[in-house]
Order: C-alpha cells, then sequence, then structure tokens
C-alpha cells in the first residue's frame, strides 16, 4: 500500500487522551515511580539492548508516549524519532536532547517504506481493542522497517489487571472485581473505575499470529516483570542496587519460558520483516 492511497487512521479514544493528558506515564516508569513500572522500564531495555541492531541505527518509537525509552536510546547512540498521538507526549519528548517527536497513530504513518532499521510499538498495541487494527499498526510497521529489521510490541498480558488488584487489593471490592474479571474473560478493559483506560488485556499464545498475519516473522517473546513484581518486597530490592541486579537476573533467567510468560504484567514480542 503506497503512502497516497493508505487511509486515515480514526482518531484516538477520548477516553485514552484524556488518561495520558494527566502526565502520570512518564513518572510511572522512571526511577521514583511505581516499583512495578520501574522493573518493567529497567527490563524493556534489558531485553532491547539484546534485540536491536548496533548504534547508530534508526529507530522509530511509535507511541513512545513521553520519550522514556527514546532518551536512553538516544545515549546508547541511536537515532529516534518518536510518533504518539497525545500532544503532551510529543511536547515533552521534543524537550528531550537527541529526540525527534511528532504527532501521529501507529496504524497509518507517513513515513516512506524501509525507512528505519528498527520499529517500536512499546504502547499502542494494548490501546487497539479490535484485532483488524492491532495487525494494522504491525503491518505499518513492517512497511516502514527495512528488509530483515526488527520490529519489537509491547502487549499487557491477559490477567494482569487481576493479579494487580489482588497485589494491591483492591480486587476485595465488588465492584472493582467485576470490571476486573470482565477483562479477564475478554480482554477488554474499560475506563470505568480511573484505574485505567480502554485497553486490550491479549494471550502471550495469540500475539504472534498477529504479528504473522502483518507480514512479519515472529522471532520471540519475552516476559518482562516476571512474578517479581507480584512480591511484597520488590520496592526495597529495586532500591538497592546489588539486589536489583539479582531481580533482573532472575526475571531474564525465565523471561521465555512458555509456562511463565502470562505471569508478567508486560510481554514483548520481537519480529522482523523478511530480508
Amino acid at each position: 500500500m503506497t503512502e497516497t492511497t493508505r487511509p486515515h487512521a480514526p482518531a484516538l479514544h477520548e477516553d485514552i487522551l484524556a488518561y495520558y493528558t494527566r502526565g502520570k506515564e512518564d513518572g510511572r516508569l522512571r526511577d521514583g515511580g511505581a516499583p512495578s513500572g520501574r522493573l518493567e522500564f529497567w527490563r524493556t531495555q534489558d531485553v532491547l539492548r539484546r534485540i536491536l541492531p548496533p548504534a547508530p541505527a534508526r529507530v522509530l518509537d511509535v507511541g513512545g508516549g513521553s520519550g522514556v525509552h527514546a532518551e536512553w536510546l538516544v545515549r546508547d547512540g541511536y537515532e529516534v524519532e518518536l510518533v504518539d498521538p497525545v500532544p503532551l507526549h510529543v511536547e515533552q519528548a521534543s524537550r528531550l536532547p537527541g529526540v525527534t517527536a511528532r504527532a501521529g497513530d501507529a496504524r497509518s504513518l507517513p513515513d516512506g517504506d524501509a525507512t528505519y532499521d528498527a520499529v517500536l510499538l512499546l504502547g499502542p498495541l494494548y490501546h487497539l481493542t479490535e484485532r483488524a487494527d492491532r495487525v494494522r499498526a504491525l503491518a505499518e510497521a513492517r512497511r516502514v522497517v527495512r528488509p530483515g529489521g526488527p520490529v519489537v510490541a509491547a502487549t499487557i498480558n491477559r490477567y494482569a489487571g487481576l493479579h494487580d488488584l489482588l497485589r494491591e487489593e483492591r480486587y476485595f471490592e465488588p465492584v472493582q472485581r467485576a470490571r476486573t474479571d470482565a477483562a479477564s474473560t475478554d480482554g477488554r478493559h474499560g475506563s470505568e473505575g480511573g484505574l485505567f483506560t480502554v485497553a486490550y488485556f491479549a494471550q502471550p499464545a495469540d500475539v504472534p499470529g498477529e504479528f504473522t498475519d502483518a507480514g512479519l516473522v515472529p522471532e520471540g517473546q519475552y516476559g518482562l516483570e516476571g512474578v517479581a513484581w507480584l512480591m511484597g518486597g520488590i520496592e526495597d530490592w529495586l532500591d538497592d542496587p546489588e539486589r536489583r541486579e539479582v531481580v533482573l537476573a532472575a526475571t531474564r533467567r525465565i523471561e521465555s519460558e512458555p509456562t511463565l510468560l502470562g505471569a508478567s504484567g508486560h510481554l514483548l514480542t520481537a519480529g522482523r520483516r523478511r530480508p
């Protein structure tokens, strides 16, 4: 599909825009944010540094938010362009040295074919509740990455909400429990309750099929947090540099164990455009 004939992407859901306009996502992932967010951030770095081509390579960070990952990628020597549909995120990312940020939608990228050495989708797939939209976003990533280049996408696991609410003791609230159980059944999470916004929680086994339908060759899956994010001592562990390294090594050890993929809150799936 050529750039001139690609259909225009639908507008971002207003609840998603309102949620991210609150500006809390940046702090969730950086040091000082939620412990599970910090673990997700460090483990994302860990996995991507093994998958991405060597710097200096040109990386497109689709749905890159405030630039939390773009920032360290630039420090690692990559040339990074960030696309995000939330104006606040584009403004925040534009302030980061070396990061080029612009407004855009994962389902309709304005870039030419084979423009980038790697493409990241670390947020878009879990806000696209329809499978056709997720495949469309992955197909756009396949189109703009060079032949042989990697595409890495993040998803939220199907039972992440249930695990999270149990850990925070909110699952005992009947209203929250009902909403969480509904999302655990079909993956569709609504914005009611204010804990999160409109989202899709995926089964790990389903994601490679979406990669395949988008024309990508799936190559691996990586559970980011393992079971460590559910443990009571995680905050103290992450604050201690020595213990943090042990936690990171432990989660790395089980990151691709099929029986444990769904225990993580977040999953990275990696694929590649055929050479």
